[in-house]
């Protein structure tokens, strides 16, 4: 491994960008849940308005991980960072990507003065939870998380 560098995203960079989100949702037991497209991908974030962000770690011109995220707002503090995913291909963990990741998500938030960085982490991820404790996040067990599908919004009224 040379020396990681971290950047943002470029359109062309969305066919690896899927490829971890596919390998994300394997390992959240969940593959067959993406319907996420490379062609969705570019409209949504590389257009006249961007609805997110991705900074990735490229190491020997290979996308080895990725921080996505989008702005949000707390009607209690303002501006926020949603952290969507952070995401290290299995293969490259524990070469220090997923802190390196972190820590340009932090120095972004702390360029748009955002009041917070929110995310979640799955209950049984032992060692996402353990990663975020050792940067020192504040771990809620007190929120549920809530959703509405696509069908369900769109047979909402009927």
């Amino acid at each position: 491994m040379t020396h990681p560098t971290i950047r943002f995203a470029k359109k062309e960079d969305c066919k690896a960008i899927l490829e971890l989100i596919h390998e994300l949702a394997v390992y959240e037991k969940a593959g067959e849940e993406v319907e996420m497209t490379e062609s969705t991908l570019i409209k949504d974030g590389f257009g006249a308005n961007p609805l997110f962000q991705v900074l990735v770690a490229e190491d020997d011109n290979k996308i080895k991980g990725m921080s996505f995220y989008f702005i949000k707002y707390s009607t209690w503090k303002g501006k926020s960072i949603h952290l969507e995913d952070l995401i290290v291909a299995q293969k490259h963990r524990g070469e220090g990507l997923g802190k390196l990741l972190f820590d340009a998500t932090i120095k972004e938030a702390q360029k748009l003065n955002a009041k917070r960085l929110d995310w979640q982490v799955l209950d049984w991820n032992e060692p996402a939870i353990n990663f975020y404790k050792k940067l020192g996040a504040d771990i809620d067990e007190t929120w549920y998380s809530c959703r509405l599908n696509e069908t369900e919004i769109t047979n909402f009224f009927n």
